[in-house]
């Protein structure tokens, strides 16, 4: 095979990130948007609407860790389409809910569908790109969760404001629709590994093909995943950031406009931005953990993070909002990119889904709780101070954690 300009690796990692996206981005954290309006369509209080992120989060985490060992064995490719597909008809689904059963069971599907797409095109970064690089490529994926956060945070306000009443179920109408069409793209375009295309990892020594990318590890062996030590210890320090950001990504608009007095169209607009200036930290905080190691890398990010929700309760006017949306914005997905990378650091390329998936148990068991906590301190709280402060308390230990993180790599 001749050598290529353009390593098709690079192909594989943009359509990662458009997964990301679709799974992420118009999957998750448009409900961020939408919430507001929802609430008063259905007439649901702030715990019911906290139990519907608790419900898509307990989706997320079992097909998470399912669906990275399923990608391990079966491959990526397969996973994510069919991940993608169960996503967008769910999405669809969810704007036809009445009672909040069926939109809890929407929600828990649609969490289903992120997970088994989310994870593996996380890892996608481990399975392409040399570990000098892996921090980086991994940060592209991520990528695609602040653009997809940016397109709703733009498209999702105009669709609530033309349907009136009705806005949220047709913005969750548009959003599924689109969901399918990128997991029909993606399928034409993505690749499991390397090898299977005849190429060497991006950045590999000895070129761009003519080998498979890293060690044939058996993708049954899943001992090498769960009988580390290491591995057990980057889960637990996941969990801190699963923990704390949803609580603020949750109730980030609610907080706006519930509390604040502020119009949905002011905090879309600032949603928006938040979705635009984090497009580009997962690269950033790729490359930082390939320079200063993923250890200082996490714990920087985690310090970040803490200052954007303590700010987020404390300075309550439009600068101290700003600032928040800056700080968050420009960290948002840090922690997951270094946790991609660390786990492929930790257990290799082939097993990097199954590695990733695992320590997203802990990750989705703080996302699980998150909302729910979250939605119960502010009913009895009567404001959203608490759950920020909370936030901001959980990843300063975050951070702490982060400074222990092993250097082991494969």
């Amino acid at each position: 095979m001749s050598e290529s300009k353009l390593h098709y690796g690079w192909v594989v990692i943009f359509m990662g990130m458009l997964t990301t996206i679709a799974a992420h981005g118009f999957g998750r954290m448009a409900y961020t948007i939408i919430l507001p309006a929802m609430k008063d369509g259905l007439a649901f209080d702030y715990t019911q609407l906290g139990l519907l992120g608790t419900g898509n989060f307990i989706g997320y985490l079992t097909m998470a860790v399912i669906g990275g060992f399923l990608a391990a064995r079966f491959g990526t490719r397969i996973v994510i389409t069919f991940a993608l597909l169960l996503m967008g008809v769910t999405l669809i689904l969810t704007g036809l809910a009445e009672t909040f059963g069926f939109a809890f069971a929407m929600r828990l599907l649609t969490g289903l569908g992120n997970g088994a797409a989310y994870v593996p095109a996380m890892a996608l970064g481990s399975a392409w790109f040399a570990m000098k690089r892996r921090g980086f490529a991994t940060g592209i994926v991520s990528g695609g969760i602040g653009a997809g956060t940016l397109i709703s945070g733009l498209v999702v306000p105009p669709i609530l404001a033309a349907y009136g009443n009705e806005g949220w179920r047709y913005s969750w109408y548009y959003l599924g629709g689109a969901v399918l069409i990128v997991a029909g793209v993606v399928f034409l375009f993505i690749r499991s590994r390397p090898d299977e295309m005849g190429l060497r990892q991006v950045g590999e020594e000895g070129g761009v093909e003519g080998g498979p990318g890293g060690p044939k590890v058996s993708t049954l062996d899943w001992g090498l995943v769960y009988k580390k030590g290491s591995v057990w210890y980057l889960g637990i320090t996941y969990f801190f950031y699963g923990l704390s950001y949803i609580i603020y990504m949750v109730f980030f608009a609610a907080y706006l406009v519930k509390e604040m007095g502020l119009s949905p169209q002011w905090a879309g607009g600032l949603w928006a931005a938040v979705g635009g200036l984090s497009v580009f930290c997962g690269v950033i905080w790729g490359g930082i953990s390939d320079r200063l190691g993923r250890a200082r890398g996490a714990a920087l990010a985690y310090l970040v993070l803490a200052s954007a929700y303590i700010v987020y309760a404390l300075i309550r006017v439009e600068f101290g909002f700003y600032l928040s949306a800056i700080l968050f914005g420009l960290t948002a997905w840090s922690i997951p990119t270094i946790m991609a990378a660390t786990a492929g650091d930790l257990v290799g390329p082939r097993l990097a889904p199954a590695g990733l998936g695992f320590v997203t148990i802990f990750f989705g068991i703080g996302q699980a709780l998150g909302p729910a906590i979250g939605g119960f301190l502010a009913d009895e709280t009567g404001s959203f101070m608490v759950p920020f402060l909370a936030a901001g308390g959980i990843s300063l230990i975050g951070a702490g954690f982060s400074m222990f993180l092993k250097r082991q790599t494969v």
